[in-house]
Parts: C-alpha cells; sequence; structure tokens
C-alpha cells in the first residue's frame, strides 16, 4: 500500500522557518508529481506548491518568494523550506503525490494525515 508521511511541522512566531518533508514508500512505478497544500479553519484546501517529476515548479502567489519545494527522486521525497513564516501561513499542510501504483498502470493521486503549521504573531 502506498503511503506519504510527513513530518516538520510545529509552532513558530512571526518570521521564523520551518522545513516540511515528505517521504513517499510502496510499491510504485513512477512518482509524477508532488506537492503541498494546505487547509485553515473555516476555508477550502489551496494549493501551495507543486514539483513535476523534470523539475518544473508552480506556486500561490501569497508564498512565492517565501517557500521552495524540491525532490529527491531517489529518495522519492518532496521538501519544502518555509522563511519569513506570516500569522496567515498558520493551517494544516497535506502532501499530495500523483503516482502510478504498483501494478496498475494509471495515475493515482495519494494524500498524506496532514501536518500542523501554527504562526502566532
Amino acid at each position: 500500500q502506498v503511503q506519504l508521511v510527513e513530518s516538520g511541522g510545529g509552532s513558530v512566531q512571526a518570521g521564523g522557518s520551518l522545513r516540511l518533508s515528505c517521504a513517499a514508500s510502496g510499491n510504485f512505478f513512477k512518482i509524477n508529481a508532488m506537492g503541498w497544500y494546505r487547509q485553515a479553519p473555516g476555508e477550502q484546501r489551496e494549493l501551495v506548491a507543486t514539483i513535476i517529476s523534470d523539475g518544473t515548479t508552480n506556486y500561490a502567489d501569497s508564498v512565492k518568494g517565501r517557500f521552495t519545494i524540491s525532490r529527491d527522486n531517489a529518495k522519492n521525497t518532496v521538501s519544502l523550506p518555509m522563511n519569513s513564516l506570516k500569522p496567515e501561513d498558520t493551517a494544516v499542510y497535506y502532501c499530495n503525490a500523483a503516482l502510478q501504483p504498483t501494478p496498475w498502470f494509471t495515475t493515482v493521486n495519494y494524500w498524506g494525515q496532514g501536518t500542523q503549521v501554527t504562526v502566532s504573531s
């Protein structure tokens, strides 16, 4: 069974930094894309950043210049260093992966359990 395990969440003061990491494990042929989404209380889940297999990245406007997404394809991991954190960044952050699980050949979307990020003023 494919699993996404997240780490790095916590509580920081405004202006501080955190680094989120996500590792994919299980049986799959290829990870086509990985990324991070977040959901604040009472809000819809929104895209934070994604990265596809060739390294192309996409960011929400609200995090550009502060967050950086990267992949280690050999280890099937994705990282999100977050700098200059703001109170409005407070949310549950979810890892996402689009991959091809063994033995099926279609692309399937998987989600992690979520990790809390809290930024205080």
